[in-house]
């Protein structure tokens, strides 16, 4: 069976009213990240997977940077637990292997670590503290397909 949501890699500029929707869904007003920490200049350089439901609504979004930093994989909560996050970290680790990265990091929220080693990123280091929320930098060696 197909999914029911489509996931593409855009910029910035082509993607920023989705994205911004999305994440301050998840992040501002889901999670309290206040909206100062939210934003940032990395944007701008960032390719982003932005996932749309059939009938092309923003459900979920993530970002690469050019060194290689994933981050900011929101999901709208009616479509969590169906393959959108999965869908958008495959897109930018594909993404990431394409610019022949050798190895990609992420700080992933504690309660995310099960899901990002499902893809093979091992935790690194202590916990740290990222917008008030508790978070582990976590590695993953790239391996071409």
């Amino acid at each position: 069976m197909s999914n029911p949501f489509t996931v593409s890699l855009v910029c910035w500029h082509d993607g920023e009213p989705l994205l911004r929707a999305i994440r301050e869904a998840v992040f501002i007003r889901e999670q309290g990240v206040p909206e100062e920490l939210e934003w940032d200049e990395f944007d701008e350089t960032c390719r982003h997977a932005l996932a749309l439901s059939l009938s092309g609504e923003a459900i979920g979004c993530g970002r690469i940077l050019p060194t290689g930093h994933i981050g900011r994989i929101a999901v709208m909560q009616p479509w969590r637990k169906q393959k959108v996050g999965t869908a958008i970290m495959e897109a930018l680790l594909d993404e990431a292997r394409s610019r022949k990265y050798q190895f990609v990091d992420v700080d992933a929220q504690v309660h995310a670590v099960p899901f990002y080693q499902g893809f093979g990123f091992t935790p690194q280091g202590k916990e740290f503290l990222d917008a008030g929320l508790p978070h582990i930098k976590m590695t993953l060696e790239l391996k071409p397909r």
